[in-house]
Protein backbone atom coordinates (compact mmCIF):
# COMPACT_ATOMS: atom_id res chain seq x y z
CA UNK A 1 0.00 0.00 0.00
CA UNK A 2 1.12 3.35 -0.66
CA UNK A 3 2.32 5.77 1.27
CA UNK A 4 1.92 9.91 1.20
CA UNK A 5 5.22 11.07 0.66
CA UNK A 6 6.40 12.71 3.75
CA UNK A 7 3.20 11.20 5.98
CA UNK A 8 4.83 8.09 7.09
CA UNK A 9 6.46 6.97 10.40
CA UNK A 10 9.93 7.15 9.94
CA UNK A 11 9.01 10.80 7.95
CA UNK A 12 6.96 12.45 11.05
CA UNK A 13 9.36 11.49 12.88
CA UNK A 14 12.33 13.13 11.91
CA UNK A 15 10.18 16.43 11.08
CA UNK A 16 9.27 16.30 14.76
CA UNK A 17 12.98 15.47 15.32
CA UNK A 18 14.23 18.61 13.22
CA UNK A 19 11.50 21.33 14.80
CA UNK A 20 12.57 20.78 18.01
CA UNK A 21 15.52 23.08 19.13
CA UNK A 22 17.83 21.27 21.84
CA UNK A 23 17.32 24.20 24.29
CA UNK A 24 13.48 22.91 24.60
CA UNK A 25 14.75 19.81 25.30
CA UNK A 26 16.79 20.93 28.47
CA UNK A 27 19.92 20.28 26.22
CA UNK A 28 22.92 22.64 25.90
CA UNK A 29 23.95 24.05 22.41
CA UNK A 30 27.02 23.92 21.23
CA UNK A 31 29.11 26.82 19.59
CA UNK A 32 29.02 26.59 15.73
CA UNK A 33 26.41 23.61 16.43
CA UNK A 34 24.84 23.67 13.06
CA UNK A 35 21.41 21.40 13.19
CA UNK A 36 18.62 23.58 14.56
CA UNK A 37 16.42 20.45 15.81
CA UNK A 38 17.40 17.57 17.66
CA UNK A 39 20.75 15.08 16.34
CA UNK A 40 19.40 11.53 16.11
CA UNK A 41 21.64 10.79 19.11
CA UNK A 42 20.05 13.16 21.55
CA UNK A 43 16.44 11.78 20.94
CA UNK A 44 17.56 8.36 21.04
CA UNK A 45 18.84 9.35 24.41
CA UNK A 46 16.00 11.03 25.78
CA UNK A 47 13.67 8.49 24.87
CA UNK A 48 15.55 5.53 26.06
CA UNK A 49 16.29 3.77 22.69
CA UNK A 50 19.34 3.12 20.78
CA UNK A 51 20.92 5.23 17.60
CA UNK A 52 20.67 2.58 15.44
CA UNK A 53 16.87 2.04 16.14
CA UNK A 54 15.75 5.60 15.60
CA UNK A 55 17.76 5.60 12.54
CA UNK A 56 15.94 2.22 11.28
CA UNK A 57 12.47 3.99 12.25
CA UNK A 58 13.32 7.35 10.11
CA UNK A 59 14.57 5.32 7.43
CA UNK A 60 11.47 3.05 7.20
CA UNK A 61 13.38 -0.10 8.15
CA UNK A 62 11.59 -0.22 11.38
CA UNK A 63 7.69 0.06 11.44
CA UNK A 64 6.38 -1.43 14.50
CA UNK A 65 7.92 -0.35 17.43
CA UNK A 66 5.81 -0.56 20.85
CA UNK A 67 3.47 1.00 22.55
CA UNK A 68 6.21 2.02 25.05
CA UNK A 69 8.34 3.01 22.62
CA UNK A 70 6.24 5.13 21.09
CA UNK A 71 5.04 6.55 24.88
CA UNK A 72 8.58 7.37 24.74
CA UNK A 73 9.37 9.20 21.72
CA UNK A 74 6.26 11.21 21.53
CA UNK A 75 7.47 12.19 25.17
CA UNK A 76 10.50 13.39 24.07
CA UNK A 77 9.57 14.87 21.13
CA UNK A 78 7.30 17.12 23.34
CA UNK A 79 4.01 16.58 20.62
CA UNK A 80 0.77 18.14 21.78
CA UNK A 81 -2.06 15.01 22.35
CA UNK A 82 -3.53 14.92 18.47
CA UNK A 83 0.03 14.36 17.01
CA UNK A 84 0.94 11.52 20.00
CA UNK A 85 -2.14 9.73 18.89
CA UNK A 86 -0.99 10.45 15.48
CA UNK A 87 2.36 8.94 15.93
CA UNK A 88 0.69 5.95 17.76
CA UNK A 89 -1.65 5.10 14.65
CA UNK A 90 1.08 5.68 12.21
CA UNK A 91 2.63 2.80 14.26
CA UNK A 92 -0.33 0.48 13.82
CA UNK A 93 -1.54 1.38 17.97
CA UNK A 94 -4.11 2.41 19.28
CA UNK A 95 -3.97 5.32 21.25
CA UNK A 96 -3.91 6.20 24.61
CA UNK A 97 -7.08 7.08 26.25
CA UNK A 98 -8.02 9.87 28.22
CA UNK A 99 -9.22 8.72 32.13
CA UNK A 100 -12.23 10.85 32.75
CA UNK A 101 -15.06 13.05 30.74
CA UNK A 102 -14.81 16.62 30.78
CA UNK A 103 -17.65 19.47 31.01
CA UNK A 104 -15.66 22.20 29.98
CA UNK A 105 -16.25 24.47 26.77
CA UNK A 106 -13.04 25.20 24.52
CA UNK A 107 -13.24 29.38 23.37
CA UNK A 108 -13.41 28.06 20.03
CA UNK A 109 -16.39 26.04 20.45
CA UNK A 110 -17.87 28.82 23.15
CA UNK A 111 -17.37 31.30 20.25
CA UNK A 112 -19.02 29.07 17.75
CA UNK A 113 -22.19 28.79 20.03
CA UNK A 114 -22.32 32.38 20.04
CA UNK A 115 -23.10 32.43 16.41
CA UNK A 116 -25.89 30.06 16.86
CA UNK A 117 -27.99 32.32 18.39
CA UNK A 118 -31.07 32.13 16.41
CA UNK A 119 -31.10 28.33 17.01
CA UNK A 120 -31.79 25.76 19.99
CA UNK A 121 -28.54 24.65 21.03
CA UNK A 122 -27.13 22.75 24.09
CA UNK A 123 -23.96 20.56 24.91
CA UNK A 124 -23.81 17.54 26.45
CA UNK A 125 -21.02 16.15 28.10
CA UNK A 126 -20.00 12.60 26.68
CA UNK A 127 -21.88 10.59 29.28
CA UNK A 128 -25.07 12.77 28.10
CA UNK A 129 -24.74 15.37 30.99
CA UNK A 130 -26.18 18.93 29.89
CA UNK A 131 -23.32 21.15 30.56
CA UNK A 132 -24.65 24.76 28.48
CA UNK A 133 -27.66 25.72 26.71
CA UNK A 134 -28.69 28.94 25.12
CA UNK A 135 -32.19 30.49 25.51
CA UNK A 136 -33.40 28.94 22.38
CA UNK A 137 -32.71 25.79 24.07
CA UNK A 138 -34.45 27.10 26.72
CA UNK A 139 -37.57 28.48 24.95
CA UNK A 140 -38.30 25.52 22.97
CA UNK A 141 -38.12 22.85 25.83
CA UNK A 142 -38.16 24.13 29.03
CA UNK A 143 -35.61 25.74 31.17
CA UNK A 144 -33.60 22.71 33.28
CA UNK A 145 -32.09 24.99 35.35
CA UNK A 146 -34.17 24.11 38.23
CA UNK A 147 -33.08 20.56 38.01
CA UNK A 148 -29.66 19.65 40.02
CA UNK A 149 -26.64 19.45 37.70
CA UNK A 150 -26.42 15.68 38.18
CA UNK A 151 -29.73 15.16 36.63
CA UNK A 152 -29.55 16.68 33.73
CA UNK A 153 -29.00 13.76 32.05
CA UNK A 154 -30.36 12.39 28.45
CA UNK A 155 -29.57 9.15 29.44
CA UNK A 156 -31.22 9.52 32.50
CA UNK A 157 -34.64 11.14 30.98
CA UNK A 158 -34.92 8.43 28.80
CA UNK A 159 -34.19 5.30 30.69
CA UNK A 160 -35.40 6.57 34.41
CA UNK A 161 -34.57 4.57 37.41
CA UNK A 162 -37.74 6.33 39.35
CA UNK A 163 -41.12 8.24 38.89
CA UNK A 164 -39.73 11.47 38.92
CA UNK A 165 -40.94 14.47 36.27
CA UNK A 166 -38.65 14.85 33.18
CA UNK A 167 -35.76 16.91 34.19
CA UNK A 168 -34.19 18.31 31.09
CA UNK A 169 -37.95 18.76 28.53
CA UNK A 170 -40.15 20.37 30.44
CA UNK A 171 -43.23 19.96 27.47
CA UNK A 172 -44.18 17.04 25.90
CA UNK A 173 -41.60 15.54 23.17
CA UNK A 174 -42.07 12.61 20.60
CA UNK A 175 -40.10 11.09 18.11
CA UNK A 176 -40.15 9.49 14.77
CA UNK A 177 -37.87 6.52 15.55
CA UNK A 178 -37.75 6.22 19.76
CA UNK A 179 -36.78 2.49 19.74
CA UNK A 180 -33.89 3.58 17.11
CA UNK A 181 -32.95 6.69 19.56
CA UNK A 182 -32.90 4.38 22.43
CA UNK A 183 -30.72 1.80 21.09
CA UNK A 184 -28.64 5.32 19.98
CA UNK A 185 -28.05 6.54 22.92
CA UNK A 186 -26.96 3.33 24.66
CA UNK A 187 -24.98 2.45 22.30
CA UNK A 188 -23.31 5.74 22.49
CA UNK A 189 -22.86 5.24 25.69
CA UNK A 190 -21.01 2.10 25.32
CA UNK A 191 -18.89 3.62 23.26
CA UNK A 192 -17.62 6.21 25.45
CA UNK A 193 -16.68 3.66 27.79
CA UNK A 194 -13.78 3.19 25.45
CA UNK A 195 -12.91 6.43 25.30
CA UNK A 196 -12.98 7.00 28.83
CA UNK A 197 -12.51 3.81 30.63
CA UNK A 198 -11.47 5.16 34.23
CA UNK A 199 -14.45 7.64 34.87
CA UNK A 200 -16.34 7.14 37.77
CA UNK A 201 -19.30 9.51 36.42
CA UNK A 202 -19.71 7.51 33.40
CA UNK A 203 -19.34 4.39 35.35
CA UNK A 204 -22.12 5.15 37.99
CA UNK A 205 -24.26 6.03 35.38
CA UNK A 206 -24.55 3.06 33.50
CA UNK A 207 -24.61 0.79 36.88
CA UNK A 208 -27.40 3.22 38.12
CA UNK A 209 -29.64 2.50 34.70
CA UNK A 210 -28.47 -1.35 34.09
CA UNK A 211 -29.76 -1.88 37.54
CA UNK A 212 -32.73 0.57 37.64
CA UNK A 213 -34.39 0.35 33.86
CA UNK A 214 -34.97 -2.70 32.44
CA UNK A 215 -35.02 -1.35 28.99
CA UNK A 216 -31.72 -0.02 29.65
CA UNK A 217 -30.31 -3.37 30.55
CA UNK A 218 -32.16 -4.90 27.62
CA UNK A 219 -30.42 -2.39 25.06
CA UNK A 220 -26.86 -2.79 27.24
CA UNK A 221 -26.82 -6.68 27.06
CA UNK A 222 -27.24 -6.63 22.82
CA UNK A 223 -23.44 -4.77 22.84
CA UNK A 224 -24.04 -2.13 20.28
CA UNK A 225 -21.64 0.56 19.56
CA UNK A 226 -22.14 3.55 17.72
CA UNK A 227 -22.49 7.43 18.10
CA UNK A 228 -25.76 9.16 18.20
CA UNK A 229 -26.01 11.72 15.20
CA UNK A 230 -29.29 13.00 14.76
CA UNK A 231 -33.16 12.46 15.38
CA UNK A 232 -36.35 14.38 14.37
CA UNK A 233 -38.38 15.49 16.79
CA UNK A 234 -41.77 17.20 17.67
CA UNK A 235 -41.87 19.42 20.43
CA UNK A 236 -45.34 19.81 21.83
CA UNK A 237 -45.02 23.67 23.47
CA UNK A 238 -48.07 25.17 25.35
CA UNK A 239 -47.57 28.33 23.50
CA UNK A 240 -47.28 27.67 19.64
CA UNK A 241 -48.07 23.89 19.52
CA UNK A 242 -46.60 21.08 17.90
CA UNK A 243 -43.40 21.68 16.61
CA UNK A 244 -41.35 19.25 14.24
CA UNK A 245 -37.54 19.96 14.59
CA UNK A 246 -34.37 18.28 13.13
CA UNK A 247 -31.69 17.00 15.83
CA UNK A 248 -28.31 17.17 14.77
CA UNK A 249 -25.36 16.09 17.16
CA UNK A 250 -21.87 17.16 16.43
CA UNK A 251 -18.80 15.77 18.08
CA UNK A 252 -15.72 17.51 19.88
CA UNK A 253 -13.08 14.82 18.57
CA UNK A 254 -10.77 15.30 21.78
CA UNK A 255 -13.43 15.33 24.81
CA UNK A 256 -16.38 14.11 23.06
CA UNK A 257 -18.26 16.75 24.18
CA UNK A 258 -21.91 16.81 22.01
CA UNK A 259 -23.39 19.85 20.05
CA UNK A 260 -26.83 19.49 20.04
CA UNK A 261 -28.72 21.57 17.17
CA UNK A 262 -32.15 21.85 16.93
CA UNK A 263 -33.79 23.62 13.43
CA UNK A 264 -36.60 23.52 11.18
CA UNK A 265 -37.29 23.02 7.42
CA UNK A 266 -36.73 26.29 6.46
CA UNK A 267 -40.06 28.39 5.13
CA UNK A 268 -42.01 25.52 7.02
CA UNK A 269 -44.61 26.31 9.39
CA UNK A 270 -42.31 24.57 11.91
CA UNK A 271 -39.69 26.86 11.48
CA UNK A 272 -42.22 29.92 12.24
CA UNK A 273 -43.23 28.17 15.11
CA UNK A 274 -39.91 27.53 16.34
CA UNK A 275 -38.92 31.06 15.59
CA UNK A 276 -41.84 32.64 17.81
CA UNK A 277 -41.01 30.11 21.03
CA UNK A 278 -37.05 31.60 20.29
CA UNK A 279 -37.92 35.51 20.00
CA UNK A 280 -35.30 37.79 20.03
CA UNK A 281 -31.75 35.73 21.32
CA UNK A 282 -28.82 36.92 23.66
CA UNK A 283 -25.97 34.66 24.60
CA UNK A 284 -24.25 35.53 27.88
CA UNK A 285 -20.51 35.44 28.00
CA UNK A 286 -19.11 31.58 27.88
CA UNK A 287 -16.25 32.58 30.64
CA UNK A 288 -15.97 30.56 34.27
CA UNK A 289 -17.06 34.14 35.88
CA UNK A 290 -20.70 34.00 34.26
CA UNK A 291 -20.99 30.14 35.26
CA UNK A 292 -22.63 31.26 38.04
CA UNK A 293 -25.06 33.46 36.90
CA UNK A 294 -28.92 33.48 35.73
CA UNK A 295 -30.93 35.68 33.44
CA UNK A 296 -33.58 35.96 31.59
CA UNK A 297 -31.40 35.85 28.17
CA UNK A 298 -29.41 32.55 28.84
CA UNK A 299 -28.72 29.76 31.05
CA UNK A 300 -25.90 28.31 32.34
CA UNK A 301 -25.48 25.31 34.03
Amino acid sequence: MSTTPGTGLGAMIRTWRERLPPSAAGLPVARGRRATGLRREELADLAGVSVDYVVRLEQGRATTPSAPVVGSLARALQLSTAERDHLYRLARLLPPVGGTISDRLPPGMQRVLARLADVAVAVFAADWRLVWWNRGWAALLGDPAASPAPLRNFARDRFPVDAGPARLALWPVTEADRDGTDAAVVSDLRRATGRFPQDGRLTTLIRELNAGNERFAELWATGGVTAHREDHKTIHHPSVGPVMVDCDVLTDGDSELKIVIMTAAPGSEDETKLQLTLGPVELLPCSPSAAGRRSAVARRP
